[in-house]
């Protein structure tokens, strides 16, 4: 686009991030919305305004749905019913115009075993760590790439996780070898913050690549030669059904998941002390079956270190 078409997209495009954060968007939407209208601007070369009419639409979609996926494309026109309405100031009138087919597809699961030879197969100790840490405590891709040192509590057995899906904070359980895994992996960096800081030396101070933790886990899938359809969001679908296969109520899992419904108040049903010790018993039982990465010690210190 010419610099003054680029000139009004920017002006355009901080005021849109600065009105989602106003509007309470979480950072990863913030995100995703950022990007679809990124996308829009690219593949009509001005800055997106009313100018843009339904058959631009329909034209745009139809190319992107040659190489996007229809989240992204629900997520996208989300983006563009926003923007309109917060920086546009007008309804976006082509809102009918997508609607994403509705398909509920059962993942796919991977057994202790496929696990095994997946996280043998990663042959980064950075991105090892992290999948068997997704695993092993449930968890969702970014709610791992944001562990801080902080959210480990060694003591409780439980980690913090941190604004998960829908900005809300939930404890999970920490299982005896992820806890010692975690400890010997952080004497490897020893970063005073994230868990898992980013692999590039010239920036420290943020979390590891999300793109970087997938490709690694697809090329070990391969490697491994799993023919499932499967990503790290899989590991956490293998998680709760190795859960429910080992006997946890499903009201512990939905909390453990961070899941939604089938109460609201489900948030004020914190686990009892003996609901805790079996669910811990449960998660430990299978996730022993997972062989534990091999952390190199660090001489000096002899792997003694309790900051994590």
């Amino acid at each position: 686009m010419n610099t003054r078409e680029q000139h009004k997209f920017d002006e355009k495009y901080q005021q849109f991030q600065r009105l989602l954060v106003l509007q309470g968007y979480s950072q990863a939407t913030r995100d995703s919305y950022s990007r679809g209208l990124r996308r829009l601007a690219a593949w009509y070369d001005k800055c997106p305004d009313q100018r843009l009419k339904k058959a631009d639409f329909e034209a745009y979609f139809s190319e992107l749905l040659q190489s996007h996926s229809w989240s992204t494309i629900k997520c996208d026109r989300n983006a563009f019913m926003r923007y309109w309405e917060l920086v546009l100031e007008r309804d976006w009138a082509t809102i009918d115009l997508i609607k994403p087919p509705i398909v509920k597809h059962l993942p796919d699961i991977l057994v202790a075993d496929e696990i095994n030879k997946t996280l043998d197969r990663v042959h980064r100790l950075h991105y090892q760590v992290y999948l068997y840490t997704v695993y092993t405590l449930g968890i969702r891709l970014s709610e791992g790439l944001f562990l801080q040192v902080g959210d480990i509590d060694g003591k409780a057995m439980r980690v913090h996780i941190r604004e998960g899906k829908g900005c809300k904070d939930r404890f999970v359980i920490l299982p005896d070898n992820t806890y010692a895994v975690l400890k010997q992996f952080w004497c490897t960096h020893r970063n005073k913050k994230w868990l898992f800081p980013s692999l590039q030396s010239n920036h420290p101070n943020v979390p590891m690549d999300k793109g970087s933790a997938q490709k690694a886990m697809q090329l070990a899938i391969e490697e491994a030669n799993i023919h499932k359809h499967v990503s790290i969001h899989n590991l956490r679908h293998s998680f709760a059904t190795h859960c429910i296969e080992n006997g946890m109520d499903l009201r512990s899992l939905q909390e453990l998941l961070g899941h939604e419904s089938p109460k609201t108040t489900a948030i004020y049903t914190q686990l009892t002390d003996t609901l805790q010790k079996n669910n811990n018993k449960i998660i430990n039982q299978f996730v022993n079956s997972i062989r534990m990465p091999t952390i190199p010690l660090d001489k000096n210190d002899g792997g003694n270190n309790d900051e994590t």
